[in-house]
């Protein structure tokens, strides 16, 4: 399986790169990982909601410009359904069951998704109903990933 984590923003904080590099390591023997980042645009103070829209329009073509033509897309979204790690590994069981070989998760800047991801998403799919900051969402996505496989491979790992 090929997983692609398309982001927008890079990681800042050397905490949070190096939580996503330990797990991308861990997940090596698993599937095929990669994260693509995507460049954040800078969004004026006091911004209207077209400028927004605008916005969100831009970064979702570059996030398009790196979604494989047939990867099951599944698009982070704070709107989105949320599932326990039992049920999202189920999910990743199902798509594998199927066939799916690349999927791509996508995780928006600080605005969001436009309408135009969301649309093309084959499933939303929501973490927290908390908000978190997209480098936070990006770690918690890889190690939900990780927790996924040792669950499908009945493999013990701290509950």
């Amino acid at each position: 399986m090929n997983i692609d984590i398309i982001c927008v923003g890079k990681l800042k904080e050397k905490y949070f790169t190096d939580g996503v590099n330990e797990y991308k390591k861990r997940l090596s023997r698993f599937c095929k990982i990669n994260i693509i980042e995507v460049p954040d645009l800078k969004i004026p103070e006091n911004a209207s909601e077209k400028q927004i829209a605008e916005l969100l329009i831009k970064e979702g073509e570059g996030i398009f410009r790196c979604v494989k033509n047939n990867a099951y897309v599944i698009a982070l979204c704070v709107e989105a359904k949320q599932m326990s790690s039992e049920e999202f590994a189920k999910t990743l069981k199902t798509l594998m069951d199927n066939s799916v070989s690349d999927i791509a998760f996508i995780i928006g800047g600080s605005m969001g998704l436009s309408e135009e991801v969301k649309k093309r998403a084959n499933l939303k799919l929501g973490i927290s109903q908390m908000t978190l900051p997209h480098q936070m969402a990006r770690l918690v996505l890889i190690e939900q990933i990780y927790r996924a496989f040792k669950i499908l491979n009945n493999e013990t790992y701290h509950k």
